[in-house]
Parts: C-alpha cells; sequence; structure tokens
C-alpha cells in the first residue's frame, strides 16, 4: 500500500526560498526540543544536523514534521509506518540516539498518563489481549523461536541461537522455583503454553496455566495433546482473576505489564490465596522502568493497548506488600532482553524481504519500528526486564543462597538449612 502526502504548504512556496527558510525554521525547532541526539533531520532541500550524526529523519512532507513537533510520541509512529518519515541509516541506532536524550530529559506530561489509571475489566483485558495476540499464530510463527515464546530468553552465552536461550530461560525460571516432581504450580498469563508445558516435562509437576487469548489456549492445548501432556498440563481460557486453587508455585512471566495498575492489589490477593501451602513460592517476570513512567503513547495505542511497565516499587508496594508476600530476590534481565529483541527483528525483516509478512505496508512497517524501538529501548536501559522470586512473609524455607541457580541441576532448594 502506497503512502500518500499532503503537504501543507501551498504552490508559492513550493521549492522557493521562503519555503526552504520555513523548513529550515521547523527543522531547527525539532532539534532544540529533541535536544543532542546525533541526528540529522532533512525536509526537501532543507537539513540541520547534530555534530556526528548516526542517521538521518527524513520528512517527506511539512505536514509530518509539523505534527512532529505537536505530538512527538504518536504522531511519529504514525507517520512512520504510513511512509511520510524515513529513517536513512541505521533504525535502532537511531531510535538509541533518540531515547538516550529523552532519558536524560526524563520528562512525562500530564497527557502521557492518561489511561494509565484506567481499571482493567474482564472485557477490557480480553479486548487488550486479543488486539495484539490474536492477530494470528503464522504471523508470530515467522519471528519468534519454535516454541514461541513471546518474552526475553535467557543467554547464558551471547552466542546461543534463539531456540537455545528461549529453553534456558524456562531451566532458570524452574531452578528459581526449585520445582520438584509431584508439585503443583498455577501459571498466569501462559501465552502459546511453552513454559507450562516445559515444567511439566523438565520438572515432573502438574500445571494448570490460565490465559484470555483463545488463539494461545486453542493452540497450547492441541500442542499438550500432542506431546502427551495433556494429563499434566491444563489450559484454562480465563482471567487470573478467576484462579481459586492452591499450589506449591506461582508463576508469571509477561502478563505483570498488562494487569493495569489499579488492579495490583487484586492480583496481589490472588497469589497470596493460592500460596497457602507449606513451602509455597511464586516468580513475576515482567517489563518493568526505574521510575514510573508510562509507555510510549504509540505503542500504547497501535500496538499494546494498556500496557504498562511497573517500577519494582510500584510492584512492591502495589502487589506484594498488601499481599503480604515477602520479596526473596531481584534479578535484572535487560540486557537479555535486548538481544532476544535483536533476533526477533532479524526475523521478522527476513520474512519482510521473502513477501511471508501478511497485512498492508502500514502494518508491516509499524511493526517493524515497535521491534526496534523496543530492542533501542531495552539497550539505553529506557526499560528493564525484571524477575522478582517471593513467598509468603516470614516463610523459613527461603533458599539458603543463590548456588543453586548456576551449579546445581535440581536448582534452588526451598528448604531450611540444618542447624
Amino acid at each position: 500500500m502506497r503512502a500518500t502526502t499532503h503537504p501543507v504548504h501551498g504552490p508559492s512556496l513550493a521549492g522557493t526560498p521562503a519555503g526552504e527558510r520555513l523548513d529550515g525554521l521547523l527543522l531547527r525547532r525539532l532539534a532544540a526540543r529533541i535536544g543532542p541526539a546525533g541526528l540529522r533531520y532533512a525536509l526537501g532541500h532543507s537539513t540541520v544536523a547534530d555534530p556526528a550524526p548516526v542517521a538521518t529523519l527524513r520528512f517527506r512532507d511539512r505536514r509530518a514534521l509539523a505534527g512532529l513537533l505537536l505530538d512527538p510520541e504518536v504522531h511519529f509512529g504514525d507517520a512512520y509506518a504510513e511512509g511520510r518519515i524515513e529513517i536513512e541509516g541505521d533504525l535502532v541506532a537511531a531510535l538509541e540516539a533518540a531515547y538516550r536524550t529523552i532519558a536524560d530529559d526524563g520528562r512525562a506530561g500530564p497527557l502521557a498518563w492518561l489511561g494509565t489509571w484506567r481499571r482493567h475489566s474482564l472485557l477490557r483485558a480480553r479486548s487488550n489481549v486479543h488486539r495484539h495476540y490474536d492477530i494470528g499464530n503464522d504471523f508470530y510463527a515467522l519471528w519468534l523461536d519454535r516454541q514461541l515464546l513471546y518474552t526475553s530468553a535467557y543467554f547464558e552465552s551471547p552466542e546461543l541461537s534463539l531456540e537455545e536461550a528461549q529453553v534456558a530461560k524456562m531451566d532458570h525460571v524452574c531452578r528459581k522455583l526449585g520445582l520438584r516432581p509431584g508439585e503443583t504450580v498455577v501459571e498466569a498469563g501462559c501465552g502459546w503454553g511453552a513454559l507450562a508445558l516445559h515444567m511439566a516435562r523438565r520438572c515432573g509437576v502438574r500445571v494448570r496455566a490460565w490465559n484470555v487469548s483463545h488463539e494461545q489456549v486453542v493452540y497450547a492445548r492441541e500442542r499438550a495433546r500432542r506431546e502427551g501432556l495433556a494429563d499434566r498440563v491444563e489450559f484454562v481460557e480465563g482471567d487470573y482473576r478467576e484462579i481459586r486453587e492452591c499450589c506449591d508455585a506461582f508463576v508469571s512471566v509477561g502478563m505483570l505489564e498488562h494487569v493495569g495498575r489499579r488492579s495490583y492489589e487484586e492480583l496481589g490477593r490472588v497469589i497470596s490465596g493460592s500460596l497457602e501451602r507449606a513451602g509455597g513460592r511464586g516468580l513475576l517476570h515482567f517489563i518493568g522502568r526505574d521510575r514510573p513512567h508510562p509507555l510510549n503513547a504509540w505503542i500504547r495505542r497501535r500496538i499494546f493497548p494498556g500496557a504498562y511497565p511497573p517500577t519494582l516499587t510500584e510492584v512492591g508496594r502495589g502487589v506484594l506488600e498488601p499481599a503480604g508476600l515477602s520479596i526473596v530476590d531481584v534479578e535484572n534481565l535487560r540486557a537479555h532482553y535486548a538481544l532476544t529483541l535483536r533476533h526477533w527483528r532479524e526475523r521478522y525483516e527476513r520474512a519482510v524481504s521473502d513477501g511471508r509478512v501478511g497485512f498492508d505496508e502500514r502494518f508491516r512497517r509499524a511493526w517493524r519500528l515497535y521491534l526496534a524501538g523496543s530492542e533501542a529501548a531495552f539497550r539505553t536501559g529506557s526499560l528493564q526486564l525484571f524477575q522478582v522470586t517471593f513467598a509468603p512473609s516470614g516463610l523459613s524455607t527461603v533458599p539458603w543462597t543463590r548456588r543453586g541457580l548456576y551449579a546445581d541441576e535440581a536448582g534452588l532448594s526451598w528448604s531450611a538449612p540444618r542447624s
């Protein structure tokens, strides 16, 4: 689909010295607003550049440039998707340069927070998930690993393949939880089912996994039947708020970002109610931030509706503390997510080049920007990736050391040391 441009300047200014002066003025205002990001800005014959620019933002028309001055987050994404803004050079490097400048500034006006306090009802949660996850399993299969894990991998070595690193991530989670044969696990937000099936196969546990995405649940159930694990793993098409069972371990990988801040205490009550057995423990794996800040407005509007990356303080005070849950361990895997996204982006670009990605050109460009922007956000530290292990407050069977994470195939030992 060819993008259509809509110049706002009339024929009397187009290509004239007056028009070029106006373009130069707008470019200088944009460069001043963004700050010293190491970029070149171009419209027609007019250019403005920071010292040693890493890439060029080329505007196809003056409306694209003016829109960026008025509403930079949303307009940049839309204009790029429509082909009215091009990045000449390395897209990730350009976004990374801009993010570093924005991170140094740290501003988030009141309008940026609109919608982040909205309560995620069951209906809204299903709608948000449907808009992102139910756009087609075939689409995700083009660029995710073979098991369709849509969360950060764990690269014990940067040379690992994406498939190897995703298995390593699931092993890492299992070791942190210290899963033992015969135990029961509740998973909230299970994606296409890879972790639930891995826990059952690798650790001999029984899993009940919850997800509101119909497409993902259907896929996961079929895979469980195909691999002979349907008697040990049950996939429930339902919201985490419907969980009512007790378990030995509670795990959620990549769901907390979609819960919504007004529902944190409700999630905490669900987790606490699940961990009433002796030795109960849990793990939350989620995208977060170092300080409160809403997710990019364009991503919230066009790609990930309702998403919010919380800080550790927000999770502690909102989810864990009110539920009487104690943090046992925290790990930041930000660099692992940046590398995961590089693998996804490269696979996505190959699929686009081969003509295997359907949809129209605007969709394909939007997802290119989303993957590249996410990679840049993790590379710069604008986004973090936290794994928080927790247990009911006062539990005496917390791991004595971290040694089992790396030296013991059985994982952490959730038992009290002998006196």
